[in-house]
């Protein structure tokens, strides 16, 4: 009896122990299996529909209720099946695969095959939640290692259309197209630099939808020599087989160069026939004869809406601080196009026909103030970039035109001319009219609002994404306040600004905002904001260091107004003396990572 009790005991110790150790840890089990299966490529997961024929709605069911995307809504721009996008640096494909046909995967904790080394994950993306919807997922890498990010996609109707990558006007329904817009994104994650990536494992979060995953390849080699931010989508010419010759400003130089074309915030492909690169004589004119650039080996691209277009390297000395001409012919029509407004430089426009390789002024009779299309200019080799993320002020407003008296161009002679830090490329993305937290173009549509979407809204585009981006500076805020934003809200988006930098390794600096009493706005109430927040930027330790350009600018006996001998004359921006003042108080070892 008592070896039949202790036998029973035996095998209900035993069967406690299979279920204690069985049940507890099922979810442990599932996670190792999931682990050894072997990733696969994405387009093997795809498990949704997103796309319909226009005339056959019912063969997709995006969202769970039967909506969809137009497929003719897509090919309009550009977006064709299997073609490769280029958006933020990060080259994706659309998913090769026609209408009705699967060409998205739901994430649910899915392995996927990504290889590569980078700076980033970039994601094509959209959300069928009703709002945004996100969740963490894995990285794995050759070593053996992971590193965990958090990925979060924007409603596919309810989005913002100011961080879009592109935005279709219809969506299909079995009932009928509607006339309301469906939006597409690009989302980046950090990755650990340097290290080769061999797989992804995607969130688990109901409503995410991926269409496409892609290494961001690091810049390495190249650094950032200018560059410029597309303000909004305005109405141009319109330009019917004509060449554009836009006169831009080196930091820079290198013994090749790539040109950056942008279609940021348009809703159809632009075509370039033709592109070169010149050293500027005077005005129009080359020294020498323009040098021919090519895209992926051919004399012209088409741009896709949302996306950019790099063009090969060319072996072409490019001068640090000289002036380049970018010439670019346009085949077809061209009414409007994204613009960056206050260029504080002209540019020219030809007659009928492709006057790239012109070496002389003549074909271009016309002459604008903008730069359209064109966002940057790499040379190859040299220590990388220091982004300038700005308004009006860095955009050089009130400063001379055609001399490059902005106070980014102070900094970049500041940083030739010494041998103690590394001589960085300088990146002047300032847009007048800028602000922090509020959009002033909406993201999407024609517009003569050209101030762009707010620094929380481009800064990916605007600085994660620039070349070799080592160091970024903010300086933004004025605007903000002057437009009843409150100390607080601009507080908060600044931390939120140095928060995002800093996960993607970037040194991050921030300027105190300059006084403006006796522009019609800067009353003392904004002033009093003005100060809580340069306060906090002062002694707040968000960022890893703090230009105090209200310092050196204001009037000492009137520290509420800029110094008369720096004043433009509005009472809001420097002049050429002023801007000076700034870029020469820099302490430049504050760049260096």
């Amino acid at each position: 009896m008592g070896r039949c009790v202790r036998g029973i005991l035996s095998v209900l110790a035993l069967c406690g122990a299979l279920c204690g150790s069985v049940l507890p840890t099922a979810p442990a089990a599932r996670a190792a299996e999931e682990r050894r299966a072997a990733p696969v490529p994405l387009e093997k997961l795809f498990d949704n529909i997103a796309v319909s024929d226009d005339d056959l709605p019912g063969r997709a069911d995006f969202d769970g209720a039967g909506a969809s995307l137009s497929a003719r809504d897509l090919t309009a721009a550009g977006w064709t099946p299997g073609r490769a996008l280029t958006v933020q640096g990060a080259r994706l494909t659309w998913p090769r695969r026609q209408p009705g046909e699967p060409d998205n995967v739901r994430a649910a904790g899915q392995e996927v095959r990504v290889t590569g080394r980078g700076d980033a994950l970039a994601f094509l993306v959209a959300g069928t939640s009703g709002t945004e919807t996100g969740g963490t997922g894995t990285v794995a890498y050759a070593n053996g290692t992971r590193s965990g990010y958090r990925l979060a996609a924007p409603d596919w109707r309810t989005g913002p259309l100011a961080t879009k990558a592109v935005a279709l006007p219809h969506i299909n329904t079995p009932g009928g197209q509607l006339a309301e817009q469906a939006r597409l994104y690009v989302v980046t994650v950090p990755l650990v630099p340097g290290r080769a990536v061999t797989s992804v494992r995607l969130p688990r979060a109901a409503g995410l939808h991926v269409f496409a995953v892609t290494v961001r390849a690091a810049t390495q080699g190249w650094t950032g020599s200018w560059t410029t931010s597309t303000g909004g989508y305005g109405a141009v010419g319109p330009w019917t087989d004509r060449t554009l010759r836009l006169v831009v400003h080196t930091s820079a130089g290198g013994p090749r160069v790539r040109v950056r074309f942008e279609n940021t915030f348009a809703a159809a492909p632009v075509r370039i026939g033709s592109a070169t690169v010149a050293v500027r004589a005077s005005g129009a004119a080359a020294r020498g004869a323009p040098v021919p650039l090519a895209f992926g080996g051919a004399a012209g691209v088409e741009v896709p809406a949302g996306a950019q277009a790099f063009s090969d390297p060319l072996g072409f000395a490019v001068p640090a601080d000289a002036d380049l001409l970018v010439s670019f012919h346009l085949p077809g029509t061209v009414p409007a196009a994204p613009v960056h407004r206050l260029a504080q430089q002209r540019s020219y426009v030809s007659g009928p026909g492709d006057h790239a390789a012109d070496g002389t002024a003549a074909a271009y009779t016309s002459v604008i103030t903008s730069w359209p299309l064109l966002t940057g200019v790499d040379v190859s080799g040299g220590p990388g970039s220091v982004v300038l993320l700005g308004d009006s002020i860095t955009d050089g407003d009130k400063s001379t035109v055609d001399a490059n008296r902005r106070w980014p161009d102070v900094l970049a002679d500041r940083l030739r001319r010494q041998g103690a830090v590394p001589p960085y490329g300088v990146l002047n993305q300032g847009i007048s009219g800028n602000r922090v937290v509020t959009d002033r173009y909406p993201g999407d549509g024609v517009s003569t609002d050209g101030a762009g979407v707010s620094a929380l809204h481009r800064f990916d585009r605007d600085v994660l994404a620039q070349t070799s981006a080592r160091t970024a500076v903010v300086f933004e805020g004025v605007n903000d306040l002057r437009w009843d934003t409150s100390a607080e809200q601009v507080i908060a988006g600044l931390s939120e600004l140095a928060a995002r930098g800093h996960a993607r390794g970037l040194r991050m600096l921030a300027t105190t905002i300059l006084p403006c009493e006796g522009e019609a706005r800067c009353t003392a109430a904004v002033d009093a904001e003005r100060a809580a927040v340069n306060e906090w930027i002062r002694g707040g330790g968000v960022f890893d260091g703090v230009l105090d350009f209200d310092a050196v600018v204001r009037d000492p006996d009137h520290p509420s107004r800029i110094l008369a001998a720096y004043d433009s004359g509005d009472h809001l921006h420097p002049g050429d003396a002023g801007l000076a003042a700034m870029a020469e108080s820099v302490d430049l070892s504050l760049l260096v990572p």
